[in-house]
């Protein structure tokens, strides 16, 4: 449910090349107040035309999309829509990975394997600072 103070929920757009991952996602963010999982991809190339075009507030993003790779959903489209708020969800949570993803503008970075239950809260954190 919205609040009084903005006009829709916080949308969050989830790329991830697992269909068990994005079903745990959108079941972990369905119950989070003013938050809607508007939409869902499974490599770069649609993910960034769909992101491009439903411009969502925050996208959920692996960085291993089977051919395809997170990166380059992010270095698309984070130059293009930098009000975007990308977290980062991924096992490859080497420093030299954490560092080219904060160059290219993620704001959170989380290990899928150690952090998965952060996602709730920091979208949470995401849809409170929209307000």
């Amino acid at each position: 449910m919205a609040s009084m103070n903005n006009a829709r929920p916080t949308q969050v757009f989830i790329v991830d090349d697992s269909a068990p991952i994005r079903a745990r996602l959108v079941e972990t963010l369905r119950d989070v107040a003013d938050v809607a999982v508007t939409g869902e991809a499974t490599e770069a190339g649609a993910a960034v035309e769909a992101i491009l075009r439903d411009r969502p507030d925050s996208v959920v993003l692996d960085l291993n999309l089977g051919a395809t790779s997170g990166m380059q959903v992010l270095r698309a489209v984070h130059p293009r829509l930098p009000h975007v708020v990308f977290v980062i969800l991924t096992n490859h949570s080497e420093p030299q990975y954490r560092a080219a993803c904060s160059r290219a503008g993620a704001a959170y970075f989380l290990d899928k394997s150690t952090e998965f239950h952060r996602v709730r809260e920091v979208i949470a954190r995401i849809a409170a600072t929209r307000h």
